[in-house]
């Protein structure tokens, strides 16, 4: 499991977690992490908010209800094996 690490915008602090799985979705860049590799650990959904022409990637909590729904759909197909509890 690949290990990322996020440095934040509003706080000095670096933020690491393990990716799951990454898809795109209407031409939006989206990945699954969570900050454990145990089994029981807690997962959230980033989607990348960037400019095309950047060279670096900004991923933002996804919050929007119908936009997480939609999304943990996909990523539940993705992971047939992971059972995610909303």
């Amino acid at each position: 499991m690949e290990k990322i690490t996020f440095a934040s915008a509003d706080s000095q602090e670096n933020e690491e977690f393990f990716v799951l799985e990454q898809t795109k979705l209407n031409g939006v860049s989206y990945i699954l992490v969570t900050d454990s590799e145990e089994d029981d650990a807690e997962c959230w959904i980033l989607k990348d908010t960037s400019p095309e022409e950047s060279s670096e990637a900004i991923y933002e909590f996804v919050e929007d209800e119908k936009e997480l729904n939609g999304i943990m759909g996909v990523f539940e197909e993705l992971l047939e094996d992971v059972e995610i509890e909303r």
